[in-house]
């Protein structure tokens, strides 16, 4: 759904599950860090709200975006995480630097999802100048990283209900 016709913090809190016993990791590029801050503040209180303790929520930064699909593998391959949260922001420049980077990012979280048993949340926010990363920063399309939160808590329960 096209984000203009969706806050991105809007949801169900009761559709959601309780996330007490479930482990967290959010990988979050330095890169354009108000926004990447904004949307890693909105990720943790949600995880938060509902349920999840301090202690299992691993925050790990990267330098950029690029590097996001590493950081999300190195914590996969830690044992010590039920989903991974990628948290990134590119905003476009003059240059194709911006499609490279958001192809080939783009390209690894599908990578590690597909080959992976540990679910990674895409909170990439690619856009067009800074102030559509604002609105979707907290701003007045709401907060990607509560939307990353809520489908990190709904994909460890998907994972769950499999193994059962």
């Amino acid at each position: 759904m096209a984000t203009a016709y969706h806050n991105l913090s809007d949801y169900d809190f009761n559709s959601v599950p309780d996330a007490s016993n479930m482990r967290f990791g959010i990988v979050v590029s330095e890169w354009n860090s108000n926004i990447t801050g904004a949307l890693l503040n909105g990720a943790v209180n949600t995880l938060k709200k509902h349920g999840a303790k301090e202690e299992n929520i691993l925050v790990q930064t990267v330098p950029g975006s690029f590097e996001l699909t590493y950081g999300s593998a190195q914590m996969i391959k830690s044992g010590k995480v039920d989903a991974v949260i990628a948290i990134g922001c590119v905003v476009r420049g003059d240059t194709p630097h911006f499609d490279y980077v958001c192809a080939g990012t783009t390209q690894g979280i599908a990578h590690l999802n597909a080959t992976t048993d540990v679910p990674v949340i895409y909170g990439l926010i690619t856009t067009n100048n800074m102030e559509q990363a604002e609105d979707r920063a907290g701003g007045k399309l709401g907060n990607k990283g509560d939307e990353c939160a809520i489908t990190a808590i709904k994909m460890i329960d998907f994972v769950c209900k499999l193994k059962k």
